[in-house]
């Protein structure tokens, strides 16, 4: 946190006595303040929309809520705010049950005074990221940068996450549009960009279809503003995500060059917190385009050799174009247990750590494609949508590591 600014902390739990003891064991710190205490889960998440905390200390047995169902409450309506779970239990499935919904930290009941300490302080780093995010790029859409262009506007960024697969049929599409869409809520403005520009799907996904595609942006590219993109853009009417369509016609692509693409993207990334790229397998210009400047590329690859190979090749090319391994999310979708070929395997291959699994679930990603309702918005509960909610969780957190190592190295500069 900033000099002089503290730490605000809510501490929930149903037993008073709890209660006064870790306020007791805070009050010492002087970069942490307890704003204040809830007994019950649906007391937290009153207090909490009233006191606006960065860190809330969440019980997880409470009478008449549990911690985890309180959490996921808060979360949804404070994306920013961060919650460290405490319980006696340090059962693994408590844990991974707390981190599905949002859970930043785990720690088993009583805490060690400079484990919580640590855990506070880290939290309230990341509350602080991400309240500053939304600021910015929530003042930058009031704006509206009504009297400027893309080349000369100077606010300040989201991030640019593109989604890709060296080899067709790896479900990117699918992860694109349901990533979109859990990181898309009232305080964080998500763009969900078709880059699939001969034969993309996204808006068939979600059941939009608008007249207006990139098409209508991209010869504009060195004169967007806000109300050019406002009208161009897709509007979910379920989520409120925005959608930049793919053209409606495949030869329509070859009007769009790279460099028009990469200036559509930068600008979108002005005006919204995170600008998800769905991209073709093919390795286009405008496919290259976009991973070059990108801050996270998702890549992703399926229990198969052939997918596996072709990650290989890909990650030697980044290599070669000088992208550096942590701007590189690596994902196994359709994850089977029962296939052999495991992460663990994968990663000591491509000496690339695959960062998460999405478990393999057909018969409801077929499903939801085929309503055009994604699966994140209609069956939350399923392990397929759990483990978008873990790679939504897991892009948050390495952006938050990229702007606080970029932080780090203004800091040493000076």
């Amino acid at each position: 946190m900033p000099a002089g600014e503290k730490i605000r902390v809510l501490i929930v739990d149903d037993v008073s006595e709890t209660r006064e003891n870790v306020k007791k064991l805070l009050q010492f710190e002087s970069d942490v303040d307890v704003v204040g205490v809830a007994r019950t889960g649906k007391e937290a998440i009153q207090v909490s929309q009233e006191l606006n905390p960065d860190v809330v200390l969440m019980d997880i047995n409470m009478p008449d809520m549990d911690g985890i169902a309180a959490t996921e409450a808060i979360r949804a309506k404070q994306p920013a705010v961060q919650v460290i779970i405490l319980s006696v239990q340090s059962d693994q499935n408590y844990m991974r049950k707390a981190m599905l919904v949002g859970a930043r930290d785990f720690l088993s009941k009583p805490p060690m005074g400079d484990e919580l300490i640590s855990a506070i302080r880290r939290a309230g780093e990341m509350a602080r990221i991400e309240k500053s995010k939304s600021s910015q790029v929530q003042a930058v859409a009031a704006s509206g940068n009504l009297n400027g262009t893309s080349s000369g506007f100077g606010g300040p960024k989201g991030k640019i996450i593109t989604v890709y697969s060296p080899k067709g049929g790896a479900g990117c599409t699918t992860l694109a549009v349901n990533l979109a869409l859990t990181l898309n809520n009232g305080d964080t403005r998500v763009a969900l960009v078709d880059g699939n520009l001969q034969f993309g799907d996204v808006a068939v996904f979600i059941n939009e279809q608008g007249k207006n595609t990139v098409l209508d942006l991209a010869p504009r590219a060195d004169e967007l503003d806000a109300e050019i993109v406002e009208e161009v853009m897709v509007k979910h009417a379920a989520s409120g995500l925005h959608i930049l369509a793919a053209p409606s016609r495949p030869e329509h692509a070859e009007k769009i060059s790279s460099g028009q693409f990469a200036k559509v993207l930068e600008y979108l990334n002005q005006l919204y917190a995170y600008v998800v790229v769905d991209t073709a397998s093919l390795l286009t210009d405008v496919t290259l385009a976009a991973i070059d400047i990108s801050d996270l590329i998702v890549l992703v690859t399926t229990q198969d050799i052939p997918s596996i190979k072709n990650c290989r090749l890909f990650l030697d090319l980044l290599q070669t174009l000088g992208v550096e391994r942590n701007r590189i999310l690596f994902v196994m979708n359709r994850y089977d247990k029962r296939i052999n070929i495991t992460p663990e395997r994968v990663a000591e291959n491509l000496k690339q750590e695959v960062a998460l699994t999405i478990p393999l679930d057909e018969a409801t990603a077929t499903k939801a494609v085929n309503r055009g309702i994604p699966f994140v918005l209609d069956n939350k509960s399923q392990p397929v949508s759990r483990g978008v909610f873990l790679l939504a969780e897991s892009v948050r957190g390495r952006v938050a590591a990229q702007e606080s190592g970029g932080e780090a190295d203004r800091v040493g500069r000076r």
